[in-house]
């Protein structure tokens, strides 16, 4: 490995990354035989088996990260008589480029995701694909797999349906700058400003996000207000980490694409189609959590209850408005983590725990993800009114493959997200911070400090933690190499 000190940070963090994903079985590298087939596709195709729609009049937009170029979704939503609205979503066809069989889809069948890190991005596909022919890119044709679903004013959906279509994306927006409009903080995105009538659709898709939204949490989906780090480089130098909180513009996407992944999971049973569904099954540590409510003063049943967790998740909100994060970062690391499962035709999915919906599959990221990409072939199959692409069998195999490798990329991306984070504060060794408690096992007591947003294990002093716990540590050491971030209580 070149010496790190020869090295900018970008550039460590991106050999680092490389590292971490060898270790876990992860590719970062394309073959030259698989670049050169992605190179061969010379344009983005205009026509596909299945029968399209013209809908590139419609006023679509997306709205994503600032840097995204790998485009999967647009929306665009129509007001009905009596208060329905209806609300389309606009998938990338993937598959029309990436195909069974072909070698950029053995690849993506490898790592089964895009893994994002500090110092690079490592696509599931060639970049001439996912952020070009496939990515559903501004002011450019493309075919698509549209979602469209209509919502009655108390936030149910009512009818539903999936066809292949023709989109344009009007105007190329992002979460911090919509969600600024949105809240009164900013001015009208200029992409935005420049589409007539624009901006009275953006205020249509959020009204109708949020009352989906609230018809979610008042059947039991858990609202939780995370922070995440992201890194902030000047040039190829890490300068600081910077917490980014929930806003209103990813709540917006995210409430269109539980809906829409719901609408997908029913379209297939209806077809007679397996589907791959996104589980959280019920916590096994249902314990602490209810003794974390104990400790606020509050009390939950003794069996998992998502209603009762919700609306004790929303007192405490209310109550401690400032210490919401931290909670919310509890209770999702004690409810565990999500797996794919396949769903026959007419079957009884375990549903999703956090969400509080029974149906519920991955297919509105298929340049980032391959679930969502093994689901639009059974869409496209079932438009074409051909047979289930996959045995089942096969796709029971590909689900269990797809849970591991995302869990590998998890741990490859938290690992270098702490390398990143060393590096950050490697000059505040014997500093004390306020910490949060996150992890307790047979594989150590691990915490998280607010501020900076940063991870590490508990070394010294960690006898008697629990999950929840508040705690005064000192950073005692850091390992940038091996992302170790290291406190003494």
């Amino acid at each position: 490995m070149t010496n790190p000190s020869l090295q900018s940070d970008r550039e460590r963090l991106r050999v680092l990354a490389i590292r971490a994903m060898r270790d876990r079985g992860l590719d970062p590298d394309f073959s030259q035989e698989e670049l050169a087939e992605a190179a061969a596709v010379r344009a983005a195709p205009a026509t596909t088996e299945e029968p399209v729609r013209d809908e590139r009049p419609l006023l679509w937009c997306s709205i994503d990260n600032d840097d995204s170029r790998d485009l999967d979704q647009l929306t665009v939503a129509d007001a009905l008589p009596g208060g329905d609205v209806r609300v389309l979503v606009a998938i990338a066809d993937v598959d029309v480029v990436a195909f069974k069989g072909s070698l950029v889809d053995r690849h993506a069948a490898v790592n089964t995701t895009s893994v994002y890190t500090p110092g690079a991005v490592f696509p599931m596909l060639p970049e001439r694909l996912s952020t070009d022919l496939t990515s559903l890119g501004e002011g450019e044709d493309r075919l698509s797999v549209v979602i469209e679903f209509v919502v009655a004013p108390d936030g149910a959906v009512k009818r539903s349906d999936i066809y292949g279509a023709r989109v344009r994306n009007r105007a190329k927006l992002a979460y911090n700058s919509v969600d600024a409009w949105l809240t009164g903080r900013g001015p009208l995105p200029d992409a935005a400003a420049a589409i007539p009538g624009m901006d009275l659709q953006l205020k249509l898709q959020d009204g109708v996000a949020q009352t989906l939204a609230l018809r979610r949490h008042e059947t039991g989906a858990l609202e939780f207000a995370t922070i995440e780090a992201r890194p902030d480089f000047d040039g190829d130098t890490l300068r600081d980490l910077r917490a980014e909180a929930p806003n209103r513009a990813k709540a917006l996407i995210e409430n269109f694409m539980v809906a829409a992944n719901g609408v997908t999971a029913r379209f297939l049973d209806a077809q007679g189609f397996p589907s791959i569904r996104r589980v959280v099954k019920t916590p096994a540590r249902w314990d602490r959590i209810v003794a974390i409510a104990v400790q606020a003063g509050d009390r939950l049943p003794a069996t998992p209850d998502a209603r009762a967790l919700n609306e004790f998740l929303f007192r405490r909100k209310a109550a401690e408005p400032d210490m919401f994060p931290e909670l919310s970062q509890t209770i999702i690391k004690l409810l565990g983590s999500g797996e794919y499962v396949v769903d026959p035709p007419g079957g009884d999915p375990p549903g999703h725990f956090g969400l509080a919906v029974k149906d519920y599959s991955h297919s509105t990221a298929p340049n980032r993800r391959y679930p969502d990409l093994l689901t639009q072939r059974l869409i496209k199959a079932a438009l074409a009114g051909h047979p289930c692409p996959y045995a089942l069998t096969e796709l029971e195999r590909l689900a269990a493959h797809c849970t591991t490798q995302e869990d590998a990329a998890n741990k490859v991306e938290r690992q270098v997200r702490k390398s990143a984070a060393a590096l950050v504060v490697a000059s505040r060794v014997g500093q004390t911070f306020d910490a949060l408690v996150t992890g307790a096992s047979s594989k150590g007591t691990f915490v998280r400090v607010i501020a900076p947003p940063i991870d590490g294990k508990v070394v010294s002093g960690e006898k008697g933690l629990d999950v929840g716990d508040r705690v005064r540590v000192r950073l005692s050491h850091v390992d940038v190499d091996r992302g170790f971030i290291d406190f003494e209580r």
